[in-house]
């Protein structure tokens, strides 16, 4: 795989075309937006910049990394080319779901399709394509330059051959793939993801404060990071989206999202990308 196409210039399918370019890879990057598709180029010219001067890359691999990536606004029928489309847009069914079943008439025979969705059903996806058996996850973590894993996800119909071709660009790009059956959450979001809950909970009823209850999993259980800090750095919307995927897919109201997690969605406080989660990230307040 040589030609990759990235759907989403968000902070995912930023940092997946940025990881993908450094690793010699052509990469398109696209987007409906050209403000995000301008914001994505700044983010990682200056993600770049951070590694050269952590002497984590060279001066040569940045230039290669550029020189690897295409920012353009509009998708037209010459998409032939590419041996993956990764679709890394918002954590919507209907969304997705539109655009693999565009993209799907005007990619090869040979081109597999992929999501970076973290929790919403490959098979379901799947089976709203012609051709499910080259359809996959291949859901990323964040930062996608720093985290090694890559959990790449089955669907009912995706062929041995399809999960073959991605578990091996997996490991190119210096990532380690852990195959999951298609259920709702996969693997990491399923355990993930009502911890996160049970923190928000935690703070909710008042039993301790948002560094207490973050400093308690740090120091007792060796987390790196916080449930509440983490759940910024994700996104609480996305969060919440997750959280309701699991208990809708299980029919279990033990995902339902925490009364305080979805106040904070309806206000807009959802986490870095806002400035405003658990934490404040506004250098000026």
């Amino acid at each position: 795989m040589n030609n990759v196409l990235v759907i989403g210039s968000g902070v995912m399918g930023s940092g997946i075309a940025q990881l993908l370019s450094m690793n010699k890879i052509k990469t398109t990057i696209t987007d409906i937006s050209i403000e995000n598709l301008n914001r994505s180029k700044e983010k990682i010219l200056f993600s770049l910049d951070s590694l050269l001067k952590k002497s984590i890359i060279t001066n040569n691999q940045k230039s290669i990394s550029i020189k690897n990536i295409n920012f353009i606004k509009k998708l037209d029928q010459k998409i032939n080319h590419f041996d993956l489309v990764l679709e890394a847009a918002n954590e919507d069914y209907d969304t997705k779901k539109e655009i693999f079943k565009k993209v799907e008439k005007n990619i090869s025979p040979e081109c597999i399709l992929a999501s970076n969705t973290s929790s919403i059903s490959i098979s379901e996806m799947g089976s709203e394509l012609k051709f499910p058996e080259r359809f996959i996850g291949m859901h990323f973590f964040n930062p996608a330059i720093i985290m090694k894993l890559v959990e790449i996800v089955k669907g009912k119909e995706t062929s041995i051959e399809a999960t073959d071709k991605i578990i091996k660009l997996t490991k190119r790009i210096g990532k380690i793939g852990i195959v999951s059956k298609d259920s709702p959450g996969f693997i990491s979001n399923r355990i993930l993801m009502p911890m996160i809950n049970e923190a928000i909970e935690t703070l909710r009823q008042n039993v301790a404060g948002v560094d207490d209850i973050d400093s308690v999993m740090c120091l007792g259980m060796a987390h790196p990071m916080g449930p509440l800090k983490l759940a910024d750095l994700i996104g609480l919307d996305v969060c919440k989206a997750i959280l309701e995927v699991l208990r809708d897919g299980f029919n279990d109201k033990k995902y339902d999202p925490s009364p305080l997690l979805i106040k904070m969605v309806n206000e807009g406080k959802l986490g870095r990308k806002t400035k405003q989660g658990f934490y404040n990230y506004d250098k000026n307040k």
